[in-house]
């Protein structure tokens, strides 16, 4: 019986495969046959995607309260619409600009003209994440058109209602060769990470991006991975505790702590950590008050429901305390309140896992080593957070610890400055978009040089060879060897001694 099955599964897998891989050749095939398109048509594209999400913001709102059972509508305009708005005007913007060949200095060897041509890479795939289901595929595709590809994108299965009116809407403003949605369960997502594209880009989780770089590697497709990680947060020791819990607490349930920029664990002073949590879970019970109305968003299903309080479980039966606003877990509308865990230690999932979820660990500290050390020892987040001043111990923090970006006394800023690149280090990512970095994501930097030397480089290089360039060489290398002496020298013994 199991290989019957494994039969029809692969026979299934194998129709995915072919289906997808036909509508990859056809955007290829009519890329290669257009050519580079002008910024003109860039810039339509771009145009025609900004109408598809404004246009039908309503419904897509709709589809998302659906898929979430409570996200309220203006949490869904803010992230799924109006948030990318100005990066994607930006982009076009500025987007002659950053097509415009570059022209290289040559520096010793005159004679060789060079430029450096912005190319399309091709056809760009594009796995989008359940969370923010719209805004981020709709992001890297503004990016991938403006450097003049092919799009084709997997919407996450986990928030179907909005991936099928996305995907019905979409032959509404594009052709299929220029861009193509495709829906299905995570059997189609495999599919769809092995295919040959000329650039793969993925926001999801650190297992799942593992497995779609892993699939990608085998036709040797570029990948960029946007993940994320347990992002920490500091309260200095000169903070304003009671101001500053509020704003840690906002961004743990920001989206119902569904966000991969939430702070994970925060680290509190010990002598101050009384008085974070009642400040903390007096926010948080102000935002869950307003359940139904525009307050929490709710967990997006109930597969996730179930880990986020295994997790909160797993603490407590391992001699956590945990402390919530005394809102009923609902399992039915899918509602975990803000929820503060104490004593937490390595042998608990919760120090180790993402939660994804309004759930948040207070760590005490005594000192600032004592954090920077936990945080080094750990993979690199997406996101670290400082709470206070900008003091010798901030900097410290800077200096001794990684992280994909940072942000000071509120959350995600680092994200929120377009022009800045964005994205993660290690286990949180790699690569970076947003503003020209997302342009250069997807754009082929192609060098041309042309010789105007009045000899052939390669015969200098070939049999016979003259006397005269082995000579120029010793002498070339002695020279550097001499320079690279004397500033080590000067650097081993100091200046000399004046007479």
């Amino acid at each position: 019986m199991s290989s019957d099955t494994d039969h029809l599964a692969s026979v299934k897998a194998d129709e995915h495969l072919l289906t997808l891989q036909n509508l990859l050749d056809a955007q290829r095939s009519d890329f290669l046959a257009a050519g580079s398109p002008s910024a003109a048509l860039r810039r339509d594209r771009i145009d025609r995607l900004i109408l598809l999400i404004t246009e039908n913001a309503d419904e897509f709102s709709s589809a998302l309260q659906a898929d979430f059972g409570n996200r309220p509508h203006v949490v869904n305009l803010v992230s799924d619409v109006v948030g990318v708005l100005p990066d994607i005007k930006a982009t076009r913007r500025h987007l002659d600009a950053w097509m415009r060949p570059q022209r290289i200095r040559s520096g010793p060897l005159i004679g060789l003209p060079t430029v450096v041509e912005k190319r399309p890479l091709g056809v760009v795939g594009i796995i989008g994440p359940w969370n923010f289901p719209i805004s981020l595929v709709v992001q890297p595709t503004a990016s991938a058109f403006a450097a003049g590809n092919r799009v084709m994108i997997k919407f996450s299965e986990i928030t179907a209602r909005t991936a099928e009116l996305f995907a019905a809407k979409v032959p509404d403003y594009f052709d299929a060769t220029e861009l193509t949605v495709i829906t299905g369960g995570a059997d189609v997502g495999a599919a769809f990470s092995t295919l040959p594209f000329d650039h793969l880009f993925f926001t999801g989780s650190p297992e799942v991006g593992a497995k779609v770089a892993a699939a990608a590697a085998k036709n040797l497709v570029p990948v960029t991975l946007e993940l994320g990680g347990k992002n920490p947060a500091v309260i200095a020791p000169g903070a304003d505790v009671t101001s500053m819990a509020g704003r840690v607490m906002a961004a743990r349930v920001a989206n119902g702590g569904q966000i991969c920029l939430c702070p994970d664990y925060v680290f509190v002073p010990r002598a101050k950590v009384d008085s974070f949590v009642t400040s903390a879970l007096t926010h948080g019970h102000r935002a869950a008050s307003q359940w139904g109305k525009a307050g929490l968003v709710g967990i997006v299903d109930a597969k996730n429901f179930d880990r986020v309080t295994s997790l909160i479980e797993d603490a407590r039966a391992r001699g956590a305390t945990v402390r919530d606003t005394g809102t009923p877990f609902d399992r039915g509308d899918r509602r975990i309140p803000p929820t503060v865990v104490l004593g937490v230690t390595d042998d608990m999932r919760i120090s180790r896992e993402e939660v994804f979820g309004p759930v948040l660990s207070v760590l005490p500290y005594d000192s600032i080593e004592e954090v920077c050390a936990y945080v080094a020892a750990r993979p690199a987040p997406l996101a670290a957070y400082w709470y206070g001043p900008t003091d010798p111990d901030f900097e410290k923090f800077c200096a001794r610890t990684q992280s994909g970006g940072m942000s000071v006394n509120d959350f995600a800023l680092h994200c929120v400055v377009m022009q800045a690149p964005f994205g993660g280090v290690g286990h949180s990512g790699w690569g970076a978009y947003h503003g020209k970095t997302g342009f250069d994501t997807f754009t082929h930097h192609r060098t041309v040089t042309r010789s105007k030397l009045p000899f052939s480089f390669a015969e200098l290089i070939t049999p016979p060879y003259s006397p005269v360039l082995a000579r120029g060489l010793r002498a070339y290398i002695g020279w550097e060897r001499r320079v690279a002496a004397r500033r080590v020298a000067r650097r081993r013994h100091g200046p000399p001694t004046p007479p």
